[in-house]
C-alpha cells in the first residue's frame, strides 16, 4: 500500500456527476455540457464546493489507470510490437491478430477494434480531465489550490493528446470544456497542422510549468520538474518537421525546438528538485515501495495494494505480458516478447561498446560475447534466473514459449514481477496484475533527450558527455547479477565512449544508446518513427529477422502509412465530414 499517493484516495472519493455523451467525436466520448451539476448524483451529506472539485481532480487523475486494459494499454507495449525491439509473443499469429497486423504491417483495417478502442479511451480520458478543469474555472478564488490544480490538469490534458499524437498524428484537440454535440461534431482532425498540433501541446505545458510546485505532497501529482520533462520530450519530437502533408517524410530539423530541448532538460531543474540517476536502472523497476518513486521517476503512474478495495488500484495493464509458468503463473499470456535483434543489440565489441554499424543476425551466446549488463536486466534468457529468482531458471520450454518456440523463448523483465511475490506485490484476478507503479518520465530519458539535441545542435562533446553518464550508471548495475558471471558464465563488459566522433557519429551513439536504455518501455517504434528512421530500420530487420522466424515471412514496411494508425473508420464516419483520413490510402 502507498499511503503517500495521490491514487489511494480514488476508490474513497465520493461519487462524480455522471457525465452526458457527446455522440460523434469519440462515440463514447464524456462531456459536461451543462453548468448545472445534477444534485442527485451528490451523496446525501452535502459536500462544500471545494471538496467536491478535488473529488474531480482525482477522478481526472483516475481514468488515467482506469481506462487502459490488457489490449489498450497507455504503455503502448501493445503498439511497440511494429518495433524491432519485441515480437507479438502469445500463442499464435491469431491470438491478438489485429496486433499481429501491426507487427507485420499488412491487413490493417481502419474498422479494426484495436485502432478505435484506443482513440476512445484516450479522448474519454481527456474529457474527464476536462470536466475537472471546467470545475475548477467556475470555482471561485477562495479555492486555494486553483491555480495548481488548473496546472495540473492541463498537464493530464496535454499527455493524453501527446499519447494520441503519436499512434495517430492528425487527432482533434478537445481544448474547450464548453462544447455542445454540435461544437463536437463540427471538430476537425487537421483543423492544426502537424507542427501546430505540437506547438499546443507544449503551450499547454508551458503554462503549468511557470505554476507548478517544485514539491508535491501527493506523489502522482505533477511536478515543475515533470512539466519540464514533458516538454523536453514534446519539444523533440516537435523539432523533427513533418511539414508534407501529403507524407510522414523529415522535412527538416529545426534548431529553435532544439534549443528549447536544452532549455527544459537543464540539469539544475531535475537536480535541484532531488532528480537523477539511480545508482542501478534495476531500481526503476522494482515492486517493493522503499523503490518506488526514487530519484529517477520524474512522473509516474501509481498503483497500489492494500487499499481497501478487492484488488487494490493495481496495473492490469500488463496483464497479458506474464509468462505462463505451470503451476506458477497459470493463465499467464506471454505477449511481448524481446526480439532476438534486441538481444543482439547488448553485445559489444572488444572496446566495451555497442556494434552500432554492425547487423548481429547471430544469436546471442552467453558463454562467448560481451554483453552491457542491461541486458540481463531487460530480458530474461534460457539458462538465467527468471526474475533474478534461481528457482525459476528459463529453459526451452512452454513454460517460457507458450507459442512453442514460433516467439522465441526471451521474457521480457521491466514489467514482470519476480514469482515468489505472488500474493504481495503480484495478484490473480482475471488476469494477472501488480501494484508497480509505470514511470513515464525518468531522468534518463531526459539525459538522453539532451545528449540527442546537442548531438543535432553539433555539440558533439556535450553529446558524449551525456551518453557516458547513462553508460557508467549501465556498468555499475549489476547489483542483482553480481554472481553471473561466475554461476552462468556470462561475460559484463560495458565501457565510455572515449574517442573523437563526427556530427553524425554522435547521433548514431545517442540513438543506440536510447534503445539500449530504454528498451521495452515502448519508446523504440515511436523514436524511428521520429527520426524519419521506420523505413530503413524496419525494413533491413525485416529481411533479416525472415532468416530467423516464420511469422515475419510476410513483414513489410510501408513508408507515408505504417508510420501512424489509420484514423478509426467508426471517428470519420461520425464525424459529418469533418475528419480526413491519415496518407496511405486506407
Amino acid at each position: 500500500m502507498k499511503s503517500n499517493t495521490l491514487y489511494t484516495k480514488v476508490m474513497k472519493a465520493a461519487l462524480i456527476p455522471s457525465c452526458l455523451l457527446a455522440v460523434s467525436l469519440l462515440s463514447s466520448c464524456e462531456s459536461f455540457l451543462d453548468d448545472q451539476v445534477p444534485q442527485a448524483t451528490l451523496s446525501d451529506e452535502e459536500v462544500s464546493k471545494a471538496a467536491y472539485i478535488d473529488n474531480m481532480v482525482t477522478s481526472a487523475y483516475a481514468i488515467f489507470t482506469t481506462a487502459e486494459d490488457i489490449n489498450s494499454s497507455f504503455s503502448m507495449w501493445n503498439y511497440d510490437v511494429r518495433s524491432d525491439d519485441a515480437y507479438k509473443g502469445g500463442s499464435t499469429t491469431n491470438d491478438g491478430d489485429v496486433f499481429h497486423q501491426l507487427e507485420v504491417g499488412q491487413g490493417i483495417l481502419t474498422t479494426n477494434w484495436n485502432i478505435n478502442d484506443m482513440w476512445v479511451r484516450l479522448y474519454n480520458a481527456i474529457s474527464r480531465v476536462n470536466a475537472a478543469i471546467k470545475a475548477i474555472e467556475t470555482t471561485d478564488d477562495s479555492y486555494a489550490l486553483k491555480a495548481e490544480r488548473l496546472a495540473e490538469m492541463k498537464f493530464l490534458r496535454a499527455y493524453g493528446h501527446f499519447l494520441a499524437k503519436r499512434l495517430y498524428k492528425n487527432i482533434p484537440f478537445v481544448m474547450s470544456t464548453s462544447l455542445t454535440r454540435e461544437d463536437y461534431n463540427n471538430l476537425s482532425n487537421t483543423e492544426y497542422n502537424n507542427d501546430e498540433g505540437w506547438a499546443l501541446i507544449a503551450k499547454e505545458l508551458e503554462e503549468a510549468y511557470k505554476v507548478l510546485p517544485v514539491k508535491q505532497a501527493d506523489k502522482g501529482r505533477p511536478t515543475k520538474a515533470a512539466a519540464a520533462a514533458f516538454l523536453t520530450k514534446v519539444y523533440l519530437y516537435k523539432a523533427y518537421r513533418q511539414d508534407d502533408a501529403n507524407s510522414n517524410q523529415i522535412t527538416s530539423i529545426n534548431q529553435d525546438d532544439l534549443e528549447k530541448v536544452l532549455e527544459y532538460s537543464k540539469p539544475s531543474i531535475y537536480t535541484s528538485a532531488g532528480y537523477g540517476l539511480e545508482t542501478d536502472i534495476h531500481n526503476n523497476f522494482r515492486p517493493e515501495e522503499q523503490y518506488e518513486n526514487g530519484c529517477e521517476s520524474i512522473w509516474a503512474m501509481q498503483y497500489s495494494r492494500n487499499d481497501g478495495s478487492t484488488y487494490g488500484n493495481l496495473n492490469w495493464s500488463y496483464g497479458l505480458i506474464v509468462p505462463n509458468i505451470p503451476d506458477v503463473t497459470n493463465g499467464g499470456c506471454d505477449f511481448y516478447k524481446p526480439s532476438q535483434n534486441l538481444v543482439n543489440a547488448f553485445k559489444t565489441n572488444a572496446d566495451g561498446l555497442p556494434m552500432i554499424d554492425t547487423y548481429n543476425n547471430e544469436n546471442y551466446d552467453k558463454a562467448v560475447d560481451n554483453a552491457d549488463p542491461r541486458l540481463f536486466l531487460t530480458v530474461g534468457i534460457t539458462g538465467l534466473p527468471y526474475e533474478f529468482n534461481k528457482d525459476f531458471i528459463m529453459d526451452r520450454s512452454s513454460a517460457w514459449s507458450r507459442s512453442g518456440g514460433l516467439y522465441g523463448y526471451n521474457v521480457t523483465l521491466k514489467q514482470n514481477v519476480d514469482p515468489a511475490l505472488i500474493g504481495t506485490y503480484l495478484i490473480h484476478g482475471s488476469y494477472w496484475a501488480s501494484s508497480m507503479n509505470r514511470i513515464v518520465f525518468r531522468y534518463a530519458d531526459v539525459v538522453l533527450e539532451r545528449a540527442e539535441a546537442e548531438a543535432q545542435l553539433g555539440h558533439v562533446e556535450e553529446a558524449i558527455d551525456l551518453v557516458n553518464q547513462i553508460r557508467s550508471r549501465a556498468a555499475g548495475s549489476t547489483q542483482m547479477i553480481a554472481d553471473y558471471p561466475n554461476k552462468y558464465g556470462v561475460h559484463f563488459y560495458c565501457k565510455d565512449y572515449t574517442g573523437t566522433y563526427s556530427k553524425d557519429e554522435a547521433i548514431k551513439i545517442v540513438k543506440m544508446e536510447r534503445r539500449l536504455e530504454l528498451a521495452m518501455e515502448g519508446e523504440r517504434f515511436f523514436d524511428l518513427v521520429r527520426w524519419g528512421d521506420a523505413q530503413s530500420v524496419l525494413t533491413n530487420y525485416f529481411a533479416k529477422e525472415k532468416e530467423r522466424v516464420t511469422f515475419l515471412s510476410d513483414a513489410q514496411f510501408t513508408a507515408n502509412k505504417n508510420e501512424y494508425l489509420p484514423i478509426p473508420h467508426t471517428q470519420i464516419s461520425s464525424s459529418n465530414g469533418h475528419y480526413k483520413q491519415n496518407v496511405g490510402n486506407w
